[in-house]
């Protein structure tokens, strides 16, 4: 195909049209599936519908918003006033997919992120800003699946770790305090609950501990199940 053949199928592309509008819907489609693909595999509360919902959505806006533009040329139409309510107005959504358990962790922020991030995918295939799409839904997949794995080993190889603790009793949380200086480990904050075993006077703490030499939190997890009276305990 002649440069004249690429430039009539850049122009169809770029205008408002059913073909144009046909291929920006199912970028929208393909993409936002594939970021809500790999939140479905995690079993969170916003998956493979919903960023494809949020993509195809934001899309739709821009395609309205250009055909405004493009339809009353002679009033002051602002071209990007209908993609900045979708930038701000998405955070409802995203709020809505961040909890804080009970045990003091936070869970969603990736979901939440990633909800915002297809709309902003969304905006740009809605506009036919289509390598911008395409190289910016490549780098939000590489960022959210493939960088997990790089993600986790930061996590569990740093100095500080969040753990959810079980005693069956009270009275053991100041003989763990002492073990916890014995092993150079330092306590950055303390939450203390009742705990969720049915019919146990147990008590739970969710703790933020620094460990003062580096070590595989792990490695801490299986020291600390060591500690007199833990019924419970885990990575938060």
């Amino acid at each position: 195909m002649d440069a004249t053949g690429f430039g009539d199928i850049y122009k169809v592309l770029h205008e408002v049209n059913i073909i144009s509008i046909s291929v920006r819907i199912l970028l929208a489609m393909l993409m936002g599936g594939v970021l809500g693909f790999e939140r479905g595999l995690k079993n969170r509360p916003a998956g493979f519908r919903t960023y494809m919902l949020v993509c195809i959505g934001s899309t739709l806006v821009m395609i309205t918003n250009q055909y405004i533009c493009q339809t009353f040329t002679g009033y002051n139409v602002d071209p990007a006033r209908l993609g900045a309510q979708v930038v701000s107005g998405i955070g409802f959504l995203g709020a809505g997919t961040i909890i804080v358990t009970t045990r003091n962790q936070i869970k969603g922020l990736t979901t939440a992120a990633g909800l915002w991030v297809a709309a902003c995918l969304g905006l740009a295939i809605g506009i036919g800003f289509y390598s911008g799409a395409i190289i910016g839904g490549i780098a939000i997949v590489i960022a959210m699946i493939f960088l997990h794995k790089v993600d986790q080993k930061i996590r569990t190889g740093g100095k500080l770790i969040d753990i959810y603790i079980v005693f069956d009793n009270i009275t053991h949380i100041s003989s763990f305090m002492n073990f916890l200086k014995d092993n150079d480990l330092e306590v950055q904050d303390l939450l203390l609950n009742k705990g969720e075993i049915p019919g146990m006077d147990s008590i739970a703490l969710v703790l933020s501990l620094k460990s003062n030499k580096k070590m595989h939190h792990a490695y801490i997890i299986q020291l600390l199940s060591h500690a007199q009276g833990i019924q419970y305990i885990e990575e938060i």
